[in-house]
């Protein structure tokens, strides 16, 4: 949870590609207390069979900058590659089972707010923003 001095971060995925949560995908916090500053890994965690990943770890007080690094291709290649290809612009036959292998969110926070960033995901693109 967010206080007067911290910032706190929430996320989950849901694959546009069938209409449900992406359950059991790997995610990554970092944090930086500046935009020259190294980047601290914090932890991470899975997201549960609801999209959701709960248990992020907390902010450090001083963070400026938060970086989510959601690992997309080990969901994808466990997925059915036939919702791709009875798409009809799709290729016929997927790589790895994902365009992009992992998906890199990096944003600026302020203490005492929360962020929730949710990620729309298919196997060809994907789109964020900052939920509620």
């Amino acid at each position: 949870m967010s206080t007067e001095t911290t910032a706190s971060v929430s996320t989950h995925i849901l694959d546009t590609s069938v209409g449900r949560p992406a359950g059991g995908v790997a995610i990554s916090l970092a944090a930086r207390s500046g935009p020259d500053a190294e980047w601290v890994a914090l932890g991470g965690s899975k997201t549960d069979a609801d999209g959701r990943c709960k248990d992020l770890p907390a902010l450090p007080e001083t963070t400026t900058h938060v970086r989510l690094d959601f690992e997309t291709e080990a969901y994808f290649a466990n997925q059915p590659t036939k919702q791709a290809e009875a798409q009809q612009d799709a290729p016929r036959v997927r790589d790895s089972g994902a365009f992009f292998p992992e998906v890199a969110i990096t944003f600026a926070v302020r203490p005492g707010e929360h962020y929730h960033v949710p990620l729309l995901l298919n196997p060809f693109g994907y789109s964020v923003y900052r939920g509620s």
